[in-house]
């Protein structure tokens, strides 16, 4: 069974309310959206949370903030970049459901090399592998993925073009598997040969490499996504808060 989703940060769940009240036209564009106090009062809020949630509003290019005037709307959100704000698995989840994978090619492979290394796999072992353009509401591609699934898991079933189900949830409700752990490395790169004209980019063009390890209770790395974002269409934020002992986690 599935566990059950983490809840959104409540400055999450702010931003998404006024996300969908802009777009609905209630703050219209060259228009102010309330001021910190009246969204406090509002919401029942604190400061700090109507402020996250305006950064993020801030991050999709709806609104613009400045000093003595307030918070302008300036247009819907952007649909040509993804900003992800992480703090949890929930977040990942979000991501997938705010987007779509268009598979391009899906095959069983013999992993070898980088590859199987980084899978902690043995040579020969194969995985099933699956490449795809994820997209959001538009035609743009975000990212070209390159995922890997554990032998065990490679008769893994799809859902139509609208099932925006994680390949990870997937794998948990077809098998019964949990994952309890993602490792996430990102580094700066330029986009290959291969890679650009399925981006529609200029080969050499600046792109972020998202790798992502997910791994079972038995420390198994279940699934590998590997994710190549051209620079213009995706940023990346975190937010990091002391915990009970006053360390920055």
């Amino acid at each position: 069974m599935t566990p059950p989703l983490q809840q959104q940060p409540r400055y999450l769940q702010l931003a998404q309310t006024l996300i969908a009240e802009i777009e609905s036209g209630r703050y219209p564009v060259g228009g102010l959206i309330p001021t910190e106090y009246e969204l406090c009062d509002q919401f029942g809020a604190s400061r700090f949370t109507v402020r996250e949630a305006i950064k993020r509003l801030v991050q999709l290019g709806m609104v613009t903030r400045q000093a003595g005037v307030g918070t302008r709307v300036i247009g819907p959100r952007q649909e040509t970049g993804y900003t992800q704000v992480i703090e949890g698995l929930s977040d990942l989840h979000r991501y997938t459901s705010e987007t779509r994978l268009d598979i391009l090619r899906r095959e069983v492979v013999e992993v070898s090399g980088d590859v199987a290394e980084a899978l902690h796999a043995r040579p020969g072992e194969a995985w099933l592998l699956i490449e795809a353009l994820r997209r959001t509401g538009t035609e743009t591609p975000l990212a070209l993925s390159s995922i890997y699934i554990h032998p065990a898991f490679r008769g893994l079933e799809f859902g139509g073009a609208d099932d925006h189900t994680p390949i990870y949830t997937r794998i948990e409700q077809q098998f019964g598997e949990q994952i309890v752990e993602v490792r996430q490395h990102l580094e700066g790169m330029a986009i290959d040969t291969r890679s650009a004209p399925l981006l529609g980019v200029k080969r050499g063009s600046p792109a972020l490499l998202v790798t992502r390890l997910y791994l079972n209770r038995r420390g198994e790395i279940v699934e590998m996504a590997i994710n190549i974002h051209p620079a213009d269409r995706y940023s990346y934020s975190q937010t990091f808060r002391r915990d009970d002992r006053g360390a920055l986690t």
